[in-house]
């Protein structure tokens, strides 16, 4: 049997008395012989996956291929007991539809070959509308119609789509026709799935409603004697609630108490009174005064008064942030005008500053920062992978289960009414039928409407006018317009190596060390070894991974001390890869030749800036230009413009006696198997088109970013301060940029600019003529 293609064939075990559905699971007994055989093959051979086949005739013992239904479902054994008659009671957990092809073999077990069969969703009006009356009716008389209603609740809380809410409503149905669970099986269009749940709960409740008719009939017909047993007990019942009044009494009045105190406005105490009124006339063993008491505790928790005292001293906010966050002056000086204007107002500016840019570069830091610097609460959401609107707003408090939102639940737990809170990853939501979570969150950020805030378990309006919100974001992107209109961005980019340098030796090591139990005077890091760290072991715009890093050497600095007995380890770039490995990363190294057809250009990647050299050479050919090195659409476009130029200027430009009709241009950029894109590269296309046309070398100390248009004009480009710190890494003198840029020169470092000498142009013509000459 190991010979079979588990692609397309599987071991199959009919069943009868249940019809499996996906995105189930459910137990049954196994006991004949070929399907034990069967069931202990799948967990021989493929992972415990088998075919499950619905046996038509379920009185037949003997299995043969035309007792069973064409389409059945691939299963999962979860769990395998042996019973004391030697059958087996297994737990499955159904994945797919399938159809049965052909069957390979029927002894000593069965084994088909099927094919997988995909639901047909066409996500249309109609498919919506029937998924929510499907849930309505779910919502409002599941117990009625499903054999395990609290099982399907718990199935659909953790978020399913319309497939698998069919699926699972249709598996706990209450029991009907054999013929007619099938059809929910073999049915592939999801919509008339639907539409069968309707018809069935409409069967069930007709049903329901006659035994109702008939049960009261019966009732009315009993005699004296049952009627005073019934009555009897009905008295028993109403003494042992008459004790536990008291004790519910108590409860009410406390409170009660609660409620004066908490410092609600009046509408919202008017409502929670009523409230309290309701809890205290609901018998406690009915499940409405569980929900209540629910309510009156989160709106007794809700913070309606509370506030914190910020500290109004910005030289101490300054030297708050100064310490816990190494550079991003321009950052922390648009936090501290934010600051500076509440303290002046004593209200929250009209704007929400949302920090975005890549992982790690301390934007999450950078909120709890600015709370701890105010002495306010802080509170963290994240709001990745939310695509329910109910999750920002709550749920209605008809549904079951029902929850605030997330919003009024971090309200809860800061206990004030003036917490900075963080919405973490706000790029990260999605939508779906259920509902806009980013709509919901124009109220919550929009200054103007967030003094009204409505929750809909809360059902009254809440004030988050007092609320600094501050957002995050990788992708400003993915943020709607709307959403993104209410925001002010604060931009990070990626640290430099200068800064991770610092951040390393003034943050990250001494976290480390008192996290690993360690004396500054145990390890020391060298100034080259911290260097070497940043530039060959990591690849990242923030710092998580050195910081992991820098913690890894701590390990093996205290297994060395208390192994080998050291007292001092001190980390240089040659023992390095003792506790690190081997170098990962490797940085394009400077050349040392002056070569024909060879330029360096500077990139700019999430990581930073790195340089890259540009080659081209000529050879005879039918005038074609040939594009390697896993170039992008504008990468390509921007040779092409530069072989337009040179061609157009060939004369001015010394290429005398070259017919670029008989000649092919091949322009490669190494590192093959890195993408590459984006337009700053003009310059250099161009100034290795003319090295290798007129056969006149280029310096190797030289390098050149900018984009060229048809006229030679060199246009601006983004990344300069990381471009000339890559410039600078890798032995570069000389960097030529856009006169554009010349504005973009103060952010870069002053250790750059004295090993760089930095020459601006205008004009591609002036460019070449300096590197020529």
């Amino acid at each position: 049997m190991s010979e079979i293609n588990t692609n397309l064939i599987l071991p199959a075990m009919a069943i009868r008395g249940i019809t499996p559905l996906p995105h189930n699971e459910f137990r049954t007994e196994v006991g004949r012989l070929n399907s034990v055989r069967a069931l202990e093959e799948s967990e021989k051979m493929y992972s415990g996956n088998i075919l499950l086949l619905i046996q038509k005739d379920s009185s037949i013992n003997d299995i043969t291929p035309e007792n069973l239904q064409p389409i059945g479902v691939i299963a999962k054994v979860m769990l395998k007991l042996r019973l004391p008659n030697g059958n087996y009671k297994v737990k499955f957990k159904v994945t797919d539809r399938i159809e049965v092809l052909n069957y390979e073999s029927v002894d000593p077990y069965l084994v088909a070959s099927y094919e997988k069969k995909e639901t047909i969703s066409t996500n249309d009006d109609t498919e919506v509308a029937l998924i929510r009356q499907v849930l309505e009716s779910y919502q409002k008389e599941g117990p009625m119609f499903l054999t395990a209603p609290d099982e399907v609740g718990r199935l659909l809380q953790s978020g399913q789509t319309g497939e698998a809410t069919a699926d699972i409503i249709a598996f706990y149905l209450k029991p009907n026709d054999k013929e007619d669970k099938y059809r929910y099986l073999s049915e592939l269009n999801l919509s008339k799935r639907l539409e069968f749940i309707l018809e069935d709960i409409q069967k069930e409740k007709r049903i329901i409603d006659l035994e109702n008719k008939i049960n009261s009939d019966v009732k009315k017909s009993i005699d004296d004697s049952q009627k005073e047993y019934y009555l009897r007990e009905k008295m028993r019942a109403i003494q042992n609630e008459l004790g536990d009044k008291a004790r519910q009494d108590e409860e009410v009045d406390t409170l009660r108490e609660q409620i004066n105190k908490a410092g609600m406005p009046e509408n919202i105490k008017a409502k929670a009174l009523k409230e309290l009124e309701r809890y205290a006339n609901t018998n406690n063993q009915m499940a409405e005064s569980g929900i209540i008491r629910s309510y009156l505790d989160f709106i007794i928790g809700l913070p309606w008064s509370n506030s914190t005292k910020d500290v109004d001293d910005l030289k101490k906010v300054e030297e708050a942030l100064d310490k816990k966050h190494y550079g991003l002056a321009k950052v922390k000086e648009r936090i501290i005008e934010y600051l500076a204007v509440k303290m002046m107002t004593h209200r929250n500016p009209s704007t929400i500053l949302c920090f975005a840019g890549p992982p790690g570069v301390g934007k999450t830091s950078l909120a709890k920062s600015i709370s701890d610097a105010l002495g306010r609460k802080f509170i963290k959401q994240s709001l990745g992978g939310v695509r329910d609107e109910s999750e920002i707003r709550g749920h209605r408090r008809t549904y079951i289960g029902a929850l605030p939102g997330r919003i009024l639940k971090g309200m809860k737990d800061a206990g004030s009414i003036n917490p900075v809170f963080l919405l973490d990853e706000i790029d990260k939501m999605t939508s779906d039928y259920r509902g806009d979570p980013a709509a919901a969150m124009l109220e919550v950020l929009d200054p103007e409407q967030n003094a009204n805030f409505s929750d809909n378990y809360l059902e009254e309006p809440y004030d988050l006018s007092q609320v600094m919100f501050i957002t995050t974001a990788n992708k400003l992107e993915d943020i709607p317009a709307p959403l993104r209109d209410r925001m002010e961005i604060i931009q990070l980019s990626s640290y430099t190596e200068y800064e991770k340098f610092n951040i390393g030796f003034k943050h990250l090591l001494p976290k480390e060390l008192v996290n690993h139990g360690l004396k500054p005077e145990q390890l020391t890091i060298t100034d080259e070894a911290m260097y070497k760290i940043i530039q060959g072991y990591t690849r990242e715009a923030g710092v998580r991974e050195l910081d992991r890093l820098i913690a890894k050497i701590c390990r093996k600095t205290v297994k060395d001390i208390l192994i080998d007995k050291k007292e001092h380890t001190e980390i240089t770039p040659e023992n390095l890869e003792k506790y690190l490995g081997k170098v990962i990363f490797f940085n394009n190294e400077g050349r040392e030749f002056n070569e024909v057809g060879v330029v360096t250009g500077l990139a700019y990647t999430d990581f930073g800036g790195d340089t890259l050299d540009i080659e081209v050479t000529t050879y005879k050919g039918k005038g074609g230009l040939i594009l390697t090195g896993k170039l992008g659409d504008v990468m390509k476009e921007s040779a092409q413009a530069a072989l337009s130029y040179v061609k157009t200027h060939a004369d001015e430009l010394g290429i005398k006696g070259v017919d670029f009709n008989q000649i092919d241009i091949h322009v490669h950029v190494p590192e093959g198997a890195v993408p590459k894109d984006g337009p700053s590269a003009g310059v250099t296309l161009t100034t290795a088109l003319v090295s290798a046309l007129a056969n006149r070398p280029v310096s190797a100390h030289l390098g050149m970013t900018g984009e060229i248009t048809l006229r030679g004009r060199v246009l601006p480009i983004g990344g300069l301060r990381e471009k000339s710190i890559a410039a600078v890494r890798t032995g570069l003198k000389k960097i030529y940029i856009p006169k554009e840029n010349e504005r973009d020169l103060d952010e870069v470092p002053e250790e750059v600019k004295k090993s760089l000498e930095i020459v601006p142009v205008e004009n591609i013509g002036e460019l070449l003529k300096q590197v020529f000459n």
